[in-house]
């Protein structure tokens, strides 16, 4: 990736909707040149999609939770992830170093869908426990981070 590559990365992750004709003004360069570069980097896979960035509230969603999970030392992990990667709750799973092997993110609509969660969380096998943390209010969230030259 070269500057150019770069600074559309970063103009797309600040408004994915822009269009070509504005990326290419603000890169200089012609709108096909820019459609050219921007469907290499998604044919690469430097950008993996687009997508609306919903208010969870006013979707229904206005419970967030951080879950811990820490496998149990038989449990196998391929199966542990294929069972939490089918429940939509969970947005975002991490791998952990330490004594949870998975930090997850999860998004429910009342406490009580999120005790369920947790519950069907605790019945994995796999799974020897469960730590979670409540979100109060999310202060931000996604924030892209400045793109700068290797």
């Amino acid at each position: 990736m070269d500057a150019i590559d770069l600074r559309l990365v970063e103009l797309l992750r600040g408004n994915a909707r822009l269009s070509y004709a504005e990326l290419a003004r603000q890169v200089s360069l012609s709108a096909p040149a820019v459609h050219e570069r921007v469907g290499k980097l998604e044919a690469g896979g430097v950008i993996r999609g687009y997508r609306a960035d919903v208010e969870p509230e006013a979707v229904g969603l206005g419970v967030t939770a951080l879950i811990g999970i820490v496998q149990d030392s038989g449990g196998d992990t391929d199966d542990v992830l294929e069972t939490i990667r089918a429940m939509p709750e969970i947005e975002s799973c991490y791998f952990m170093a330490g004594v949870e092997s998975f930090l997850l993110k999860a998004r429910v609509g009342t406490i009580a869908e999120l005790e369920l969660l947790i519950v069907r969380l605790n019945r994995t096998a796999g799974v020897a426990s469960t730590r979670t943390a409540i979100a109060l209010s999310t202060k931000w969230e996604n924030r892209p981070q400045p793109i700068t030259p290797s």
